[in-house]
C-alpha cells in the first residue's frame, strides 16, 4: 500500500510545489512508483510536470465529484517520470461543490483508495491556505511534509499549520503524523537562516531533514521548461538536494519497516 504524503505550508512562495515535483521525480528516478496529485487551482504542478493543461479531458475536479474514477485521470508526465492527477483552474469550483456533498472532507481519500497499491508514494501538492481542499489532503494523507523557508514569519505559520494538523488529527484521521520539515531557498550567509534552523533543530530534532534545499537558479528555472530539476540539470545543486532527500525519505521509510516488523 503505498504512502500518502501530503507537501503542504500554508505560506506560499516556499517551495511546495518545488520541492512536490522534484521529490517525486527524484523518487522515480531510484524505481520508486510514484502519483503525483495538483490539488492547487494554480496548476503549478501539472504544468512544471511538462502536461497540457488545455489538451486535458478530466481533472482532479472530476475526481473530487465523482465524475471519474483515479483510473480515467491519472496520466504519465513523461518528462517527470511519474503518474499524475492533473488539474486546471476548475479545481476551484470544486472546493464550492464539495461543500454540498456527504462525506466532504474524505472525497480524496475515497478517490485515491482504488489506486494506492499501484504506487509506492503518492505525494499531493496542496493550496498555500487552509481550504477544503487542504483538508481533503490531509485527511488522504498518512504523513505531512512541510518545505519552509528559514525566516521569523515562517516560524509563526509553522505554528498554525501544527495546529491545524492535530485538528485533523483528533477528529477525522488519528493516522496522520509529521513527516518531516524541509529547508528550503536556504542561503548559509544569512544569520536570520541560520538561527531559525538552529531552532528548528533544536524544536524538532530528527524530523528536521539533513537534506537542506540552497537557491539554485536552475532549480527556478526548471518549470518554465515543463521538467523536473534532475531533468533540465541534473548536476545543479538543486537536484543535486533533491535527489539527497529522496534517498533521505526512502531510508526512513525503510527504518520504519524495520521496526514494524
Amino acid at each position: 500500500m503505498g504512502k500518502v504524503i501530503a507537501v503542504t505550508n500554508q505560506k506560499g512562495g516556499v517551495g511546495k510545489t518545488t520541492t512536490c515535483i522534484n521529490l517525486g521525480a527524484s523518487l522515480a528516478a531510484t524505481k520508486s512508483r510514484v502519483l503525483v496529485v495538483d490539488m492547487d487551482p494554480q496548476a503549478n504542478a501539472t504544468a512544471g510536470s511538462g502536461i497540457d493543461r488545455s489538451a486535458l479531458e478530466r481533472s482532479s475536479y472530476d475526481l473530487l465529484l465523482g465524475h471519474a474514477d483515479a483510473s480515467e485521470v491519472i496520466v504519465h508526465a513523461d518528462k517527470a517520470g511519474y503518474d499524475m492527477v492533473p488539474t486546471t483552474s476548475d479545481l476551484t469550483a470544486a472546493e464550492v461543490e464539495m461543500l454540498q456533498l456527504p462525506q466532504r472532507e474524505r472525497r480524496l481519500r475515497e478517490a485515491l483508495h482504488p489506486v494506492r497499491a499501484d504506487y509506492d508514494f503518492i505525494l499531493i501538492d496542496c493550496p498555500p491556505s487552509l481550504n477544503m481542499l487542504t483538508v481533503n489532503a490531509l485527511v488522504a494523507a498518512d504523513s505531512v511534509l512541510i518545505p519552509m523557508q528559514c525566516e521569523y514569519y515562517a516560524l509563526e505559520g509553522l505554528s498554525a499549520l501544527l495546529d491545524t494538523i492535530n485538528q485533523i488529527r483528533s477528529s477525522v484521521n488519528p493516522r496522520l503524523e509529521l513527516e518531516g520539515l524541509l529547508r528550503t531557498m536556504f542561503d548559509p550567509r544569512n544569520n536570520l537562516a541560520n538561527d531559525v534552523s538552529a531552532q528548528l533543530l533544536n524544536h524538532f530534532g530528527d524530523k528536521v531533514y539533513r537534506t537542506i534545499v540552497p537557491r539554485n537558479v536552475r532549480l527556478a528555472e526548471a518549470p518554465s521548461h515543463g521538467l523536473p530539476v534532475i531533468t533540465y540539470d541534473r548536476t545543479s545543486r538543486g537536484a543535486i538536494s533533491y535527489l539527497a532527500l529522496a534517498g533521505e525519505i526512502l531510508r526512513r521509510s525503510d527504518e520504519r519497516a524495520a521496526v514494524a516488523v
